[in-house]
């Protein structure tokens, strides 16, 4: 059996970003979000949501890239000296993470403020992940496992994507094949010692920035058996979005593109694989044992 998650990130970064999102729901594959607690359009994209029943929303929890819903002096491992915003890129952040430089404590508690604050304007929280998937590293994992137990929250995002589907082309794509190998053999069994769940990984990740239908093509028809999420980026690039720190500009409307055409629909349908949400898939996890006793457990 497959299944697979849609899910957008970015939603609430740009007005563009968030009709794309809209648009990709309700006439194509998206299935879930994760919404950016400090986005530029944070409230568009929480009234957007709350009209759309159907739409599973997480957060994504941002600590590179954007700015912190603490106060600067409450999280400033993760920002430069005197600055009041994060860190630009993930290179500096990972070095950072390698050399036990961040406050795990830190990141915990802005983990726990942009989720509380996604949950004060009455969305469901069904997820998390991270921009540039920072959680990939133990010191945000550990933090996020934390807070994402504190807020309720059972669901996590697998970052890291079969080898099959990257294609070793640099010196930067070597050093993140790298860090995929240290850390992801202790991701799953970490994860479901503290009670929550995730997919069996992500697909997409590589081909951000360069989806096309041929790409996604080759993607479903080698998806193996399980449940799955594929990472999308859709957005309009307009004035707002050449405004903001981001390598992804054209490539969004491409993507929009390819997740509303009948064509992936009909290749969905013809592959047998069937389209969850986020929602879904914590619902169906719900009726088993394993994690319906830390569920009950917490209250949730």
């Amino acid at each position: 059996m497959r299944r697979l998650i849609v899910n957008a990130d970015d939603f609430g970064l740009t007005s563009g970003v968030n009709r794309a999102i809209v648009e990709a729901h309700i006439r194509g594959l998206v299935t879930s979000s994760t919404l950016m607690a400090c986005g530029a359009q944070f409230d568009e994209a929480v009234r957007l949501a709350s009209e759309l029943p159907q739409l599973s929303v997480g957060c994504h929890v941002v600590l590179v890239d954007g700015s912190p819903a603490l106060n600067a002096s409450e999280v400033a491992c993760l920002l430069p000296r005197q600055a009041q915003n994060f860190r630009d890129g993930i290179t500096g952040f990972a070095c950072r993470a390698v050399a036990g430089q961040l406050d795990e404590a830190q990141i915990e508690a802005e983990i726990t403020a942009q989720i509380r604050k996604l949950q004060s304007t009455g969305i469901e929280v069904s997820h998390l992940d991270s921009h540039k998937h920072t959680h990939m590293f133990p010191v945000v994992f550990r933090a996020m496992i934390r807070a994402a137990r504190q807020c309720g929250v059972w669901a996590l995002r697998n970052p890291f994507e079969p080898l099959l589907f990257f294609s070793v082309r640099s010196w930067r794509r070597q050093f993140q094949l790298g860090i995929l190998r240290s850390y992801r053999a202790s991701f799953r069994r970490e994860l479901e010692s503290a009670g929550l769940i995730t997919p069996d990984g992500c697909i997409g990740i590589a081909a951000t920035g360069g989806l096309n239908l041929q790409t996604f093509r080759s993607l479903i028809e080698n998806l193996p058996d399980g449940t799955w999420e594929f990472v999308c980026h859709p957005g309009y690039s307009d004035p707002e979005l050449d405004g903001i720190k981001t390598r992804l500009r054209a490539s969004r409307e491409v993507e929009l593109g390819v997740l509303t055409s009948p064509e992936v629909k009909e290749l969905l349908h013809r592959e047998q694989i069937e389209l969850i949400s986020y929602r879904d898939f914590v619902s169906s996890a719900a009726a088993t044992p394993k994690v319906a006793t830390p569920l009950a457990g917490q209250g949730t």
